[in-house]
């Protein structure tokens, strides 16, 4: 990676007391007045007072870029931790909300890699190609003439990470209030943990290649390149791949979408089941296809994907993956204290006959498409807008009445990545015997081999 040529302690974005209080005054003043909102929407009640308490809350966050507006993101992609009307209004927070302009572009870009950073390009495209809750990415050409993203994260992220996290600790005070039925104090602590890693873009790096190296040879799934001499702590250099996204093929021919379906399956639970690693940032955007060759037709043969942004990968306890095959074969055998074992693998607490029979029918949702041995839909041909409600709504009732359940941590993640890839096939209408690929990907499974692979390419990319 390139130096920074402040050193470390000049570097003005650290983590400091100033931009969290900031931060504090600004994020607290748009959730005082959704908490406002919500306090007289429940006073005057009425059947429509969640869509009123939903539209105030996100009202608040929309205006944020940073962490609490993707954490909103992120919950609400957890199956009915949140009520519909609270779901339905998060995921429509803008990821891809405006960009910053050019005078940041060029602050950001003097500070990482010095005031004649121009010189170290081609060409850098004044305009962003893409921007997000923590960053943009402008298009620029290197020395040697490769095509590059360049990504840069937008100002005092690390200070709004840890005002944030405060704050969200009241937002998720506010979700508890309408449902107690989830208990999230454990997801509370891994989004943190995730958005610190996010900053880090020099960790981002290092994963990026961690997933080249596991892809290598292949010409179906493709990953950036990072370029270390134009890349720091908060700027990402990397080759940039062309390509076009999901939604563009949703008209394609079946087999095409087909085969879409499953690059994605196996760029997801491939380096899950043989690293205990996911991308766990299952947003459209973070994937694209490319074809065989140039114009409409060769797009709409999506001949390979590109596996984009690297900065949302979560990396297992050998054990938790082990428990996510264990109950996979457990459902599949109906074996009771098989299940049971799963569950406690995993962190579960007060295990007892009732609270199996409602994780199960959450899990038997999940792992629904991977038990039928059969070419189907992953929703089997049920409505996409009606898939998961019945099950959904049965865990919830269920977990009311048996008071609050604490959800282990990882499951933030595993959850948001399936739910993802699930949406992703839907959006496509992907037919396919989800079990054949899945127990595909099982060949050779072991937790202690995954565990020895895992130590031995985290250790050799310097990855903790």
């Amino acid at each position: 990676m390139a130096d920074d040529p402040r050193g470390p302690s000049k570097d003005p974005e650290r983590n400091r007391l100033a931009g969290r209080m900031s931060r504090f005054a600004r994020v607290g003043a748009g959730l005082s007045g959704a908490a406002v909102s919500y306090g007289a929407n429940s006073l005057f009640g009425g059947d429509s007072a969640d869509a009123r308490n939903a539209k105030a809350l996100k009202a608040a966050l929309g205006g944020l870029k940073g962490p609490l507006m993707k954490a909103a993101q992120m919950f609400a992609t957890v199956p009915d931790l949140l009520p519909p009307e609270f779901a339905a209004e998060l995921a429509e927070l803008q990821t891809n909300a405006p960009a910053m302009g050019w005078p940041f572009v060029r602050r950001r870009m003097a500070a990482e890699l010095g005031p004649d950073w121009a010189s170290r390009f081609q060409s850098f495209e004044h305009e962003a190609a893409a921007a997000a809750s923590l960053g943009q990415v402008h298009r620029a050409i290197a020395p040697d003439s490769r095509a590059l993203a360049v990504k840069l994260q937008y100002p005092d992220m690390q200070s709004a990470v840890e005002s944030d996290l405060g704050q969200l600790r009241a937002l998720i005070g506010l979700f508890k209030r309408m449902d107690g039925s989830i208990d999230p104090t454990e997801m509370i602590v891994e989004v943190g943990d995730r958005l610190r890693e996010e900053l880090d873009y020099e960790r981002e790096a290092r994963l990026m290649a961690v997933y080249g190296a596991f892809f290598t040879g292949r010409d179906d799934i493709r990953v950036p390149e990072p370029v270390p001499a134009l890349s720091t702590r908060r700027l990402l250099s990397m080759t940039w791949l062309e390509g076009r996204g999901l939604l563009a093929f949703k008209d394609a021919p079946q087999d095409t979408r087909d085969r879409i379906a499953a690059l994605l399956f196996e760029a997801w639970w491939s380096p899950m089941t043989h690293l205990g690693i996911i991308h766990g940032d299952p947003h459209l955007g973070n994937y694209t296809f490319g074809g065989t060759g140039g114009g409409p037709d060769g797009w709409r043969d999506a001949s390979h994907l590109n596996l984009l942004d690297f900065g949302c990968i979560r990396i297992f306890p050998p054990k938790f993956v082990g428990g996510v095959v264990r109950l996979y074969r457990a459902l599949s055998n109906d074996d009771r204290a098989e299940q049971v074992e799963a569950y406690r693998s995993w962190g579960f607490a007060n295990l007892n006959d009732d609270l199996v029979d409602v994780l199960n029918v959450w899990a038997r949702f999940i792992y629904g498409p991977l038990l039928d041995d059969r070419v189907r839909s992953v929703a089997d041909d049920v409505p996409p807008g009606e898939y998961g409600r019945r099950e959904a709504f049965k865990v919830r009732q269920a977990l009311k009445a048996k008071g609050p359940v604490l959800i282990p941590r990882e499951f933030v993640f595993m959850d948001r990545a399936a739910i993802g890839l699930g949406a992703a096939f839907l959006h496509l209408g992907a037919r396919h015997n989800w079990k054949a690929l899945f127990e595909r990907s099982l060949e050779g499974f072991s937790e202690e081999g995954l565990a020895q692979r895992q130590a031995a390419v985290l250790s050799g990319a310097g990855v903790a």
